[in-house]
């Protein structure tokens, strides 16, 4: 089996009637400076229910210099096919400081000022992607990122662990939505719009009926660190669904053999994000997994 690079093509898209509250200028208000900047998404998470935006997703990346930048939310899939992207695709497009989360890396996107750029080529062991993600500062233990969270305030770190122990499958308590969150989901559909007739239907987001964890050490002074974390990872969730897809009862061990066996056999990086309300829990929001260069082969 062929892991995912991308799950873009997983999913339906719809040219949504785009009436979200950071769509236009006018709805900003004023109150922050809004500034046009480049940036290479390394990071969409699983969408989940928003009582505002139906739901929503995570999106992460960096800037030219080598800056970390979140933008949230973003209701990718409610979002014109136009203004739509791809894991590690530029995108040109505007936003502004978010005044309602502090931690210094999120900004609200004006969703439809969004241009998409090149994607960037895995040609030559990823080389091209590499050279950019040696613009970030890359951490090798989880107490170092949790000292500068509260040292610095950063909430977006890019980790290499040292080891995969293993990973957890744990069910959810309730694997399908609940009334509340599928009141959220269907809103979009319900609300109406000026183009509803030029509107596809979006298929109802699937709820995952399980949460995934990595079990990893870090190398420190003082030995072995192990850590546990949730992978929010929408192309996680997008390999889910297409194990269950093609292997049925027998998902497990395709999956399992795609997480545990050839993400770690590869040069595994974990792009760490906290949770704005406790900003001391942080979940792994996406994977980045370039081949081990050869021997020999030298950066540029």
């Amino acid at each position: 089996m062929v892991y995912i690079d991308h799950c873009d093509n997983l999913i339906d898209s719809s040219v949504a009637n785009l009436t979200l509250l950071y769509t236009c200028e006018s709805c900003i208000g004023g109150r922050m400076q809004v500034k046009d900047v480049n940036i290479l998404i390394l990071c969409k998470t699983y969408p989940s229910p928003s009582g505002k935006h139906a739901e929503t997703s995570c999106v992460a990346g960096m800037e030219e210099h080598g800056n970390f930048i979140r933008l949230f939310p973003v209701p990718f899939r409610l979002v014109s096919k136009d203004h739509q992207f791809k894991k590690w695709q530029w995108i040109k497009t505007k936003v502004r400081k978010a005044s309602a989360d502090h931690r210094p890396e999120s900004h609200n996107i004006l969703v439809d000022t969004i241009e998409s750029g090149e994607e960037v080529s895995t040609k030559r062991e990823w080389e091209e992607r590499r050279n950019l993600i040696r613009k970030l500062h890359q951490f090798s233990s989880f107490q170092e990122i949790e000292a500068d969270q509260k040292a610095k305030g950063i909430s977006l770190a890019l980790l290499k662990p040292a080891r995969i122990i293993g990973l957890e499958i744990v069910a959810v308590s309730n694997p399908e939505w609940t009334d509340a969150e599928l009141a959220k989901l269907v809103q979009e559909q319900k609300q109406g719009g000026l183009f509803d007739e030029d509107k596809p239907a979006v298929r109802t987001l699937r709820k995952l009926p399980y949460d995934f964890y990595y079990h990893y050490e870090c190398d420190t002074p003082a030995g072995p660190a192990p850590h546990r974390h949730k992978i929010v990872d929408w192309e996680a969730g997008a390999l889910f669904w297409n194990c269950r897809h093609r292997y049925g009862d027998q998902w497990e061990t395709a999956f399992r053999g795609q997480m545990e066996v050839r993400l770690p056999s590869a040069d595994l990086m974990f792009l760490m994000g906290n949770i704005h309300r406790f900003q001391d829990q942080w979940l792994i929001i996406s994977l980045l997994y370039p081949p081990h260069q050869k021997q020999g082969t030298l950066a540029l």
